[in-house]
């Protein structure tokens, strides 16, 4: 088996949408603004691995407004992208307005950061050591 989509509950898919196409640099793979669907990918690998930024309104489920708001007042990431210089990206990022929560630091497999996606998410950016 493979993973081939994974869900990041946002509050606003179209504010998402463009938060990851035009300032992270995910690419469209659909989206459609009135059903409230917006599935994008990375630009990098083989972009067989897409992430749906599933909406938490209108209408949405409270277990799934809950355990995001909990996610984020707790400080923990909701997805981990990799980076091959998580310096260089960093400094992209934050010249792009990214807030950072965490800027990097060197842990035991690699390097990690975490910024805040402008949509109730944070998101942990890692390079791995190489093995």
């Amino acid at each position: 088996m493979q993973v081939a989509m994974v869900s990041i509950f946002v509050e606003d898919p179209s504010k998402a949408f463009e938060y990851y196409t035009q300032t992270l640099g995910f690419e469209e793979v659909m989206y459609s603004p009135e059903n409230y669907i917006a599935i994008i990918k990375s630009p990098l690998g083989d972009g067989d691995t897409t992430i749906l930024l599933e909406p938490t309104q209108p209408n949405g489920i409270q277990v799934a407004i809950d355990y995001k708001k909990k996610l984020y007042e707790m400080g923990i990431p909701v997805i981990t992208f990799k980076a091959a210089d998580i310096y260089k990206t960093v400094e992209e990022l934050k010249e792009k307005g990214v807030k950072f929560k965490k800027d990097p630091i060197q842990t035991d497999y690699g390097f990690e950061a975490i910024f805040d996606d402008a949509n109730g998410n944070y998101i942990q950016l890692i390079q791995l050591n190489s093995f």
